[in-house]
């Protein structure tokens, strides 16, 4: 099973277009987004993903429950509040956007997650600590590196794939 994996997109609808071109050329099963879409009007474009979507929210996301209702619009997405748990393939997923940093550290170190991914950072970063794999995609929106970033899991190999949406290559 292929999860495709991103995180705060913060409004930019050219950049979120080209994550979810990108995660449908890959043929995702499953898309899981960590937070921060920021604003509403933002949901919609993820309606054009050939998979469902599971979300949870973000520190930077305004009105929980207008974005809530957007997400209700389209059967394939899914808001699950601020955190989320997830099973993919034989994978136990721990979904969270990952501003609380205790209670991320915590689920990461207690081990009840096969893998744990969240974002906030902006940083795009795939680690293994005891077991547990880490995945932030990084930043969909590119602002603060410059870069926008997605990943995708693979669920029997645990292999993660870092890329950087429009950019796929022949």
């Amino acid at each position: 099973m292929l999860v495709g994996i991103l995180a705060d997109t913060h409004d930019n609808l050219e950049k979120v277009d080209a994550a979810v071109r990108t995660l449908n050329a890959k043929g995702v099963d499953l898309v899981l987004h960590a937070g921060d879409y920021v604003s509403p009007f933002v949901i919609p474009r993820f309606a054009d993903l050939q998979s469902p979507m599971i979300g949870v929210l973000g520190n930077n996301d305004g009105d929980h429950r207008l974005l809530q209702r957007r997400f209700d619009e389209h059967d394939q997405l899914s808001l699950r509040g601020r955190f989320a748990c997830v099973s993919a393939g034989d994978l136990a997923i721990g979904l969270l956007h990952g501003d609380e940093e205790e209670l991320l550290e915590v689920l990461i170190r207690r081990k009840t997650f096969d893998v744990i991914v969240h974002g906030h950072t902006h940083q795009a970063a795939v680690s293994r600590l005891s077991g547990t794999l880490i995945i932030n995609p990084g930043e969909a929106c590119g602002y603060l590196t410059g870069r926008s970033t997605i990943a995708v899991l693979d669920t029997v190999t645990r292999n993660v794939e870092l890329l950087t949406p429009g950019h796929e290559g022949p």
